[in-house]
């Protein structure tokens, strides 16, 4: 397989390794001894033209203390990976100890239902054929198990009412997408936060915002728009994202006024 057919996932994905190997002081000889794997596949992966199984991945993780990393995303090297603009994003998603999500139109992919996430690829152009919106899918859903664990990462999700009152896919998708995230807030796993129309113009209004911070690197920003992604890590523009989140949730509402938004709107969904 030559370089350009390699998927971008895969390129993530070996990069990250490499990123971790070097950074652990290890040459790939002295992974491969301790991972039990040959050098040579190592050097494969790391240049994606191989992916690790599953055992392996499990070992790569615990030799390099990663945390996890290498299983949990291990499954979007298959199948239609994220949106090649997602995929640096997607990778620092798996390694964050905190994120703080801004749903601007749409709810964030983290608390995506099926039935919600295949409303969104349907609305796309060109048209998804059905097995690649089944994919997607399957590899947005796949991107929530960091969410079983209980505690890391920690979730903020601060979301403009709009993101409540768009009836993506009819009222019974919207009803079960709010019950999803009423229930994740209830749980105490995530916290919600509602801007709500009344507050007008807010400081994080422009587009949807993820913030992540690591135990090990500084925090980074990722900003999306239609079909394009960027990571911000330049700490200034960082410091005034945050302090733009920080601005906008000073005024959306109390966590547990939030969700009693998100239950209340997923009655008028589900009576009509």
């Amino acid at each position: 397989m030559s370089d350009s057919r390699i998927p971008p996932s895969r390129t993530a994905y070996g990069e990250e390794l490499r990123k971790r190997r070097e950074a652990a002081g290890l040459t790939q000889e002295k992974l491969s001894e301790q991972v039990v794997m040959s050098r040579t596949h190592i050097a494969h992966i790391e240049a994606g033209r191989r992916k690790p199984a599953p055992d392996d991945a499990r070992r790569l993780d615990q030799v390099l203390v990663t945390g996890g990393v290498f299983a949990r995303f291990l499954p979007t090297l298959d199948g239609r990976p994220v949106a090649d603009h997602y995929e640096q994003a997607a990778l620092f998603e798996q390694q964050a100890t905190m994120v703080q999500e801004y749903g601007a139109t749409l709810v964030p992919g983290l608390l995506q239902t099926r039935a919600y996430a295949r409303a969104v690829f349907r609305s796309g152009f060109p048209p998804m054929s059905d097995k690649d919106c089944d994919d997607a899918v399957v590899t947005r859903i796949a991107r929530q198990s960091i969410l079983e664990d209980a505690v890391t990462p920690a979730l903020w999700v601060l979301l403009d009412e709009a993101v409540l009152r768009r009836p993506v896919g009819g009222p019974a998708v919207m009803a079960e997408q709010l019950r999803h995230i009423a229930g994740m807030g209830e749980r105490g796993r995530v916290r919600v936060h509602v801007i709500p129309f009344s507050v007008g113009v807010h400081a994080i209004l422009e587009s949807g915002t993820t913030l992540m911070w690591f135990d090990d690197a500084p925090p980074i920003v990722y900003v999306e728009g239609l079909r394009t992604g960027t990571i911000l890590d330049s700490p200034d523009v960082v410091h005034n994202c945050q302090s733009s989140y920080a601005l906008a949730l000073g005024d959306a509402r109390s966590h547990e006024d939030s969700l009693a938004l998100v239950r209340a709107v997923a009655e008028e969904y589900e009576h009509g």
